[in-house]
């Protein structure tokens, strides 16, 4: 098992280095920041000044030396706009974040799960054909559409609920619910698939066919086995609880780090920037990680293959 996590861990940390490797070269080549901060109408001696003070008249390699060497020190530059740290900057707004997608999961995991395992035992049914018709329309829907229709009909239409802003927990419920229900229909998807396979499996019926009860066998066989496919959906959601919210935030005007990342882009803040992939590419490198883990602790035959596979 220490071998298993000690190969997942490097693993991690390669993605880790490739995602800002990537970042931080992409971003350079997409054009000059100090044309858009200072404006072009900027003197030459100002511009030159700039990219002086900031480093960016240097070699792209020397560029690149220097912010990973600064990075493993926990230095991730500072924002060009401000001069504040850029971590600190990403880290403040990581609260926001997860004020709504971490209930958001919750709405997920709550309704999904319950919802995909009642379609498979009451396959074709119309309960069944109800539920998948919804989960259909609801992980199809953009999230901006949903966001949209929302304020229209509880904000606009009928006032109960404000449209943005997040000045008190009301302001979170329609983001809440905006991000909750595509999940949930994904959640349903997979778990209606996954225990579907699980029924049909030669084990289920030799238990029913040995007089266990049918409540004994969906708890004890059917429900554990399915729960394998299911953890990787629940492991990429959780991955995703930073960076999930980047078009519901803009659509609500939630001061989170998806709208710090649009702002950031815009402004082509650097550092910023760079500090928010990395830090999003870590929680999802990280959720990948326990998903690893929680398949070795529900699949010893995961923990004994190798590690390229």
């Amino acid at each position: 098992m220490l071998l298993f996590a000690a190969s997942r861990l490097l693993r991690a940390a390669l993605t880790i280095l490739f995602v800002m490797t990537f970042a931080f070269v992409v971003l350079r080549l997409s054009g000059d920041p100090a044309l858009l901060i200072m404006s072009v109408d900027a003197p030459p001696e100002a511009i030159k000044a700039f990219r002086q003070a900031w480093g960016l008249d240097q070699p792209i390699w020397d560029q690149y030396v220097s912010y990973i060497g600064h990075a493993f020190t926990g230095d991730f530059g500072k924002s060009m706009r401000d001069g504040r740290p850029a971590i600190e900057l990403v880290l403040e707004r990581v609260p926001a974040t997860l004020a709504i997608t971490l209930p958001a999961l919750a709405l997920k995991i709550g309704l999904g799960i319950p919802a995909g395992i009642y379609a498979a035992l009451h396959r074709n049914s119309v309960a069944d054909r109800v539920t998948m018709a919804v989960s259909v329309a609801g992980f199809t829907m953009p999230s901006f559409v949903l966001a949209l229709l929302l304020v229209l009909v509880f904000a606009v239409t009928l006032g109960w609920l404000p449209a943005s802003g997040s000045d008190s927990a009301a302001h979170a419920i329609l983001p809440i619910i905006t991000l909750g229900v595509g999940g949930a229909a994904i959640m349903a998807r997979f778990t209606r698939s996954a225990m579907l396979e699980v029924l049909g499996q030669p084990y289920i019926r030799a238990a029913s066919a040995k007089g266990v009860t049918w409540r004994r066998v969906i708890s004890h066989h059917a429900l554990p086995n399915a729960a394998i496919p299911t953890v990787t959906i629940v492991g990429f959601m959780i991955g995703s609880l930073v960076a999930g919210a980047v078009v519901v935030e803009s659509v609500f005007a939630w001061p989170g780090v998806g709208r710090l990342l649009v702002s950031a882009v815009a402004n082509r803040d650097l550092a910023v920037v760079q500090a928010l992939l990395m830090v999003i590419a870590a929680s999802m490198v990280m959720a990948n990680f326990a998903v690893d883990m929680a398949y070795g602790w529900l699949d010893p035959r995961v923990r004994s293959a190798p590690a390229g596979h």
